[in-house]
């Protein structure tokens, strides 16, 4: 399971160690993933990602799942977010 947030694509980056001597070592910085299940008003169903808790916070902003996928980048999001964003997409249409 990669460690990228499914909705904004934001990954693992790298740094130093720094002791207090300054001697240097390689270290990663993960994100902060969790499981979250959104809601999708357009859908009617619950929807599981595994996103960043920045990205959560993106999420309630724009005001849900729909309106944070109908602005996001096609190119940030996982396919599994894109085939959710398709299904919007076209069942707002419908309606």
């Amino acid at each position: 399971m990669s460690r990228r947030c499914e909705l904004t694509g934001k990954g693992p980056m790298v740094g130093n160690n720094v002791s207090h001597a300054n001697n240097k070592t390689k270290r990663r910085f993960l994100p902060n993933l969790n499981d979250t299940t959104l809601h999708s008003e357009a859908l009617g169903r619950a929807i599981k990602f595994r996103i960043s808790a920045h990205a959560l916070r993106s999420v309630d902003h724009r005001g849900g799942l729909d309106a944070f996928l109908a602005k996001a980048k096609d190119s940030d999001l996982s396919p599994h977010a894109l085939k959710i964003k398709k299904e919007i997409a076209k069942a707002t249409a419908a309606s």
